[in-house]
């Protein structure tokens, strides 16, 4: 069971301008994918598969708010092939997408600091916030994202 949202209104670097948040629900596991504004359903489902159905294989279902990438006849007949039941939420609507939004406003802050300190594009740093994010310790479970996908700490970037 994933949510879904974007972080929109970033300024362009190396050809992206949106974060596509997309956070197990179970572990709380979180990954960021940098893509352009203008990509479309077929970019994303490519991107989809790619980078999340190859680690956690097809979910059971998502929670989504109503953005035109996710309502699109393409997304529906995505999900409804891989046999996955899409929830529509409103956006900003913490009873269903909560999950999502706080994980957005951690990520906003961490991506801020790492710009702020270190400069360049918001773009390279993704990949640091990520892993940092993964190997924060969340109350909720009583471990970090990590540990709840693997059984074990991790020490090193290399894991």
């Amino acid at each position: 069971m994933i949510t879904m949202d974007f972080v929109v209104g970033l300024p362009v670097s190396r050809t992206k301008d949106v974060i596509w948040v997309i956070v197990d629900r179970l572990t709380k596991c979180a990954h960021f994918l940098a893509i352009k504004k203008p990509d479309g359903a077929m970019v994303l489902a490519r991107k989809y598969v790619q980078e999340i159905v190859r680690l956690y294989g097809i979910p059971v279902s998502i929670v989504s708010d109503r953005d035109p990438k996710f309502t699109s006849k393409f997304w529906k007949a995505f999900q409804t092939e891989m046999g996955t039941r899409v929830h529509m939420s409103t956006a900003y609507h913490p009873q269903t997408d909560g999950q999502s939004e706080m994980t957005i406003r951690t990520l906003e802050d961490l991506l801020r600091m790492c710009v702020l300190d270190w400069g360049g594009h918001w773009v390279d740093h993704l990949s640091l916030v990520e892993f940092t994010y993964n190997n924060s310790y969340q109350a909720s479970i009583g471990m970090t994202p990590y540990e709840a996908l693997y059984g074990r700490p991790c020490r090193t970037p290399l894991c």
